[in-house]
């Protein structure tokens, strides 16, 4: 990711998780690629004055979920299944303006899956913002 952004703009939520060690199994720069593909299309598909939010968060003893939230054009609900297909770009006027091949959530999505994960994405719709989560099984010693 080479964005030129303000100190500020993303925001880390770590859920009080500072003094607690987690770990994920996996290869390492595969699970740092999906990562920042996410908070690629974050700032991407964002305004000018883009707003991120990464919060990570156990749900349970067993998982892991990284979120990614941001304040851009969001996507409508009929798209939601779809933006994780191969090549599959969202049909509206603000994402047309956005370059992109397509393969970025595919991609995501198949490492995610390959480290046992699974990853969503969820919006209210155009102009609503976007947050895409990660989930990964907890590294268990």
């Amino acid at each position: 990711m080479r964005h030129h952004l303000d100190s500020g703009t993303v925001t880390w939520d770590l859920d009080g998780l500072k003094s607690e060690q987690l770990s994920v199994e996996g290869d390492r720069d595969e699970l740092s690629a999906a990562l920042s593909n996410v908070l690629d299309n974050a700032v991407k598909y964002s305004p000018q004055d883009p707003r991120i939010k990464v919060e990570v968060v156990t749900p349970d003893l067993q998982t892991v979920q990284i979120k990614v939230q941001d304040n851009g054009i969001g996507i409508p609900a009929g798209e939601l299944k779809r933006v994780f297909k191969r090549f599959y770009r969202v049909l509206t006027p603000s994402a047309a303006q956005v370059k992109g091949s397509g393969l970025g959530l595919f991609i995501v999505r198949a490492v995610i899956q390959r480290h046992g994960g699974k990853t969503w994405v969820e919006s209210e719709g155009s102009g609503k913002g976007t947050t895409v989560t990660i989930e990964l099984p907890r590294y268990q010693s």
